[in-house]
């Protein structure tokens, strides 16, 4: 199919008539796509969000000696070399996965700053078709977040790119592969808080023999408990805490460790030969495999560190890690392993029982505090993972709270966050031990770290155009690591690991049925909307009684007219004076510029009075309050109608005329590559165009820069001008009452569906979608002025 001219000042961005209207925009873009990896920070600057950043990304990686040794060796070690090639896994692990993959390959993969498995999903969706939501057009591209790279055709690249998008089971492999990651990476959120808190708590029996296990564990549920009731007041008033205290962690953790390995027993320093990591296998064998389901957890943490990369330059994370985290670490690990070998291998509860008297309570005090914080960190990022899901069609509609004006990350979704303290107690009281709850920590963890291996992989070859050999390299380093441990964690399930596993299978499977959900509903509003002409041939009134008011018609068309509307105007014999179809998408980018929100096009001529706005959203952004949308809309349509004006006026001296024919000479060419490409129904709309082509719902192409120069200077010298009559009818309107019509559609299974499918979809997704939270509640639609056209269709 021929391609139709792009307007790239189409991008939504009608407020920028006044700045290079029809300046080709790709130099410019390319710089605001790369605003984030260009961006420069003083040293000091660097190095002041080098330490907030350890209260942030490390507190969970940083509470990992409180458990490592302890699920190593639950019982008496009988070889103090065991020890040693233990601690000497523990040292390279920490090297090749958090410093080398992470810290050094993985962050730079973000999406302008943001990471997850969700920021390589979408970053992947922007530079192959893979996208799953039938919704996305190609003037999405021209966002300037909207980021991507053409490729020569013979390239790996482009033969990568070509065969991920030759069949929908890739593109169904890839979400499925994303979801799996991302169920994993809830899983964490669950199992963090427990195993942190708890390992934490186990303090207080170390000092006093008397103390039971249970009251360690009362006391970890009633720190968990606190922890859950406070996320809605969000951290930022209390932020400012965190980096100080893990800041005093690690440093005390690195202290407690040289005085270990001075106090106790220096050789486990030859731990540092990787030589010992031979021995132990060979001296355990079955033993020293299963094993490396305790070790495996000393790189927990890991993912949260990517994950919660959000504001934090990737420099600053860098020379945190390097400069406190890692060395810190390796003294811990180092200390512990000395104490270990000289207390006749006695591992259990060895973090605790290798800290000098004087200094056990408030170490005590600050461990709880530390853990506190990583689990903090692991509930924001799951909050972080939700909202994600949520905007790309993956997650049901939940509430979602934004507690900082400042800080547009900062979120609290008050549903998830009750799930996720119910299930975090339940796996607290319910194991009461660290060694189950550590099979169940790991098995998530390292199935996430899985999951971001495979996708580094095509994110390496398409978005980073790496060489094969690098690729090769990457992905053989990191699966040396991280095989091995999967391994050994598959001889746990039976000791704790299915706990991850049922509760991934349980969200997976929402989060699969309601995307499944979504992508009929959008078919069904595909291919059941009614043609252009169909709205042509009613005239002005539309065959009805057009009544005063403003009636804005929710659907996820971008063009063409939704089926509810001719549902609705079938039923009653009413409609409103102005009619706007509004449709609010979600974007594979992490925000739409404001200036870029909304797109606006007329339908039809002037006098039917009909309009279409597209409001589009990256997976970071949120909706407004209050009646903000709804001013946003409106505002949206007065722009456009005012400089819509402006532009047919527009033609008082030659130079002016000449560009006004140019403008029609372009707009008829536009129609006629619409006819040749069979209608107006595959293509978006414009932001400003003149009334030639009012009746079409087309792009405009993009004039020369000449001719956009002088009309730039001509429009914005008539700002002043009067907009209209038109303009002073949308007011009439607005002032006689809006109205907001939402379809409300039920999605049922055929009959001759299995029943997988029709439970799935008439009971699971039909319960999910009564749960859920309305549109009109996303929209902040007032009662008063909602009304719901409902309609079912089968699957």
């Amino acid at each position: 199919m021929a391609s139709v001219p792009v307007n790239v000042e189409s991008k939504g961005s009608m407020w920028d008539l006044d700045h290079n209207l029809d300046q080709p925009m790709d130099e410019e873009a390319g710089r605001l796509r790369n605003m984030y990896q260009e961006k420069k920070f003083s040293a000091i600057l660097v190095l002041r969000l080098a330490f907030q950043s350890l209260g942030v990304v490390f507190g969970d990686l940083g509470t990992s000696p409180l458990y490592v040794f302890h699920n190593t060796f639950p019982s008496r070690v009988e070889d103090s070399e065991d020890v040693v090639g233990a601690l000497s896994l523990i040292i390279y692990s920490l090297t090749l996965i958090p410093l080398l993959k992470y810290v050094f390959v993985v962050l730079r993969a973000n999406d302008n700053g943001q990471g997850g498995t969700f920021a390589l999903y979408s970053l992947l969706c922007r530079h192959a078709k893979i996208i799953t939501l039938p919704n996305q057009h190609r003037t999405d591209e021209q966002l300037t977040t909207y980021s991507r790279h053409t490729y020569d055709e013979g390239s790996l690249a482009a033969k990568v790119k070509k065969w991920l998008e030759a069949h929908a089971y890739k593109k169904n492999a890839i979400l499925f592969l994303v979801l799996i990651g991302t169920c994993m990476a809830i899983g964490d959120g669950i199992l963090t808080p427990a195993i942190s808190v708890l390992s934490a708590s186990g303090g207080i029996k170390v000092e006093d023999p008397k103390i039971t296990n249970d009251v360690s564990t009362i006391v970890a549920v009633v720190i968990l408990v606190g922890l859950f009731s406070i996320q809605h007041y969000g951290m930022n008033k209390v932020g400012w805490l965190f980096a100080p205290v893990v800041v005093l962690w690690f440093l005390l953790i690195g202290a407690i460790g040289a005085l270990n390995i001075w106090k106790y027993d220096n050789s486990v320093l030859k731990a540092y030969n990787p030589v010992f990591i031979f021995r132990y296998f060979r001296r355990g064998k079955r033993n020293s495999w299963i094993s490396l389901g305790g070790i495996m957890l000393s790189i927990t943490g890991t993912e949260a560190l990517f994950a919660d990369l959000s504001y934090f330059p990737v420099l600053s994370i860098q020379i945190a890690f390097t400069l406190v985290v890692f060395p810190c670490l390796l003294l811990a690990y180092t200390g512990q392993a000395a104490y270990i070998v000289s207390n006749n291998g006695q591992a259990f509860d060895a973090f605790y029982r290798s800290i000098p008297d004087g200094i056990y309570w408030p170490t005590f005090i600050i461990a709880t505090a530390a853990a506190v914080i990583a689990s903090q960190a692991t509930i924001s990022a799951t909050f972080s993972i939700i909202k994600q899901a949520l905007a790309l069609g993956c997650f049901p509609r939940v509430k979602v709270v934004h507690t900082s004006k400042n800080f547009l990350g900062q979120i609290y979704i008050p549903d998830i966050n009750w799930v996720l303290m119910v299930l975090c107690i339940a796996v607290t009281a319910g194991f009461k031990n660290q060694s189950q709850i550590g099979n169940a920590y790991g098995t998530a963890v390292v199935t996430v770290m899985l999951v971001t291996t495979f996708l580094m992989i095509p994110i390496m070859l398409l978005v980073w155009r790496s060489h094969w050999i690098l690729v090769f390299i990457f992905t053989g380093l990191s699966l040396l690591v991280e095989l091995p441990y999967f391994s050994a964690m598959l001889f746990k399930i039976g000791q704790g690991g299915w706990v991850p596993l049922v509760i991934a299978a349980a969200f997976l499977a929402i989060m699969y049925i309601w995307h499944y959900g979504t992508v009929k509903r959008f078919e069904f509003e595909s291919h059941s909307r009614v043609p252009m002409a169909w709205i042509l041939g009613l005239g002005p009134s539309l065959g009805l009684v057009r009544v005063p008011g403003i009636g804005f018609v929710y659907t996820e068309l971008t063009n063409g007219v939704p089926h509810i509307f001719s549902h609705f105007i079938t039923n009653l014999p009413a409609i409103h004076s102005v009619v706007v179809f509004v449709c609010v998408r979600y974007l594979p980018v992490h925000t739409v510029p404001m200036e870029e929100r909304v797109l606006v096009k007329r339908i039809g001529p002037k006098n039917f009075h009909m309009f279409r706005c597209v409001a589009r959203y990256g997976y970071k952004d949120h909706h407004m309050k209050d009646d903000d949308f709804e001013k946003l809309l409106f505002d949206s349509l007065c722009l456009f109608v005012r400089l819509e004006s402006m532009m047919e006026g527009y033609s008082d001296s030659d130079e002016y005329s000449t560009c006004e024919q140019q403008t029609r000479k372009s707009m008829k060419k536009s129609i006629d590559l619409l006819v040749m490409e069979g209608g107006s129904g595959n293509t978006l709309f414009s932001t400003l165009e003149s009334g030639a082509s009012s009746s079409l719902d087309s792009i405009i192409p993009s004039q020369s820069t000449q001719c956009g120069s002088s009309l730039m200077m001509r429009c914005s010298g008539q700002t002043s001008q009067r907009p209209g009559e038109e303009l002073e009818f949308l007011n009439r309107c607005k002032e006689a009452g809006v109205v907001h019509i939402l379809g409300n559609t039920i999605v049922r299974a055929r009959r001759d569906s299995g029943i997988v499918k029709r439970v799935a979809v008439n009971y699971i997704y039909a319960f999910l979608r009564r749960i859920c939270r309305e549109n009109s509640v996303m929209f902040n639609v007032p009662h008063e002025s909602l009304l719901n056209v409902g309609q079912i269709f089968y699957v």
